[in-house]
């Protein structure tokens, strides 16, 4: 027969189970829970990580191309300020030739020329003067190239003529100079080129020959 008595010893024997129960899983939670958040904050870490790189590869090349592109506007506006003047400057040198061919139109000088022919020689040779100081300052240089070799980047050539005295493709004669502008082309000089003559070609075989 059941009593009161061991009712009340039965329900403290249960009591103590379920505190030693919960006092175990307390003690196994504890145990688990700093280790997951260990490796829950690495995992963390580790993406902020990841991202921060990304962001820091996709900063270093907006970078780069904010550099590129502040080069390519400076050149670009570099460009624009020296040669804005390109077809004006064309035109001043057409004038600048128009009065070397006035003063290559008259005759050599003299001892006794005429008063008047010598002040006309001296207004072109002023004003031819004054032309190329303009250009110059404004970086239009005047090339003259006899004597140079034929290079078509600078000179057009308008004739050939055989020469003994000068090897083949030198400019023996130039109609016009070459002009540049910051030393870009501007307009080639117009040139006759020496080319190998009959007397040369001669001279030349003689010499293989010997």
């Amino acid at each position: 027969m059941t009593t009161e008595h061991d009712i009340h010893d039965a329900s403290q024997t249960a009591d103590a189970s379920d505190t030693t129960g919960g006092a175990q899983g307390a003690a196994s939670g504890a145990a688990d829970g700093p280790e997951e958040t260990m490796q829950a904050a690495a995992a963390r870490i580790h993406e902020l990580e990841a991202q921060a790189e990304e962001f820091r590869d996709k900063w270093m090349r907006s970078e780069a191309e904010m550099q590129n592109l502040r080069a390519r506007t400076k050149r670009e506006i570099e460009d624009a300020r020296q040669y804005a003047v390109q077809k004006f400057s064309r035109d001043i040198v057409e004038a600048a030739e128009n009065v070397q061919r006035g003063l290559a139109s008259l005759p050599e000088k003299s001892e006794h020329e005429d008063p008047l022919l010598t002040k006309l020689r001296e207004g072109f040779e002023g004003t031819e003067r004054s032309f190329i100081g303009i250009l110059e300052r404004h970086g239009v240089k005047c090339q003259h190239p006899v004597g140079d070799s034929f290079d078509a980047n600078l000179h057009q050539a308008m004739a050939e003529q055989p020469s003994a005295e000068h090897a083949p493709g030198t400019v023996i004669q130039a109609w016009t100079p070459t002009w540049t502008l910051h030393g870009r082309l501007l307009k080639p000089a117009m040139v006759v080129v020496s080319k190998a003559g009959a007397g040369a070609e001669g001279a030349e075989s003689a010499s293989s020959a010997s």
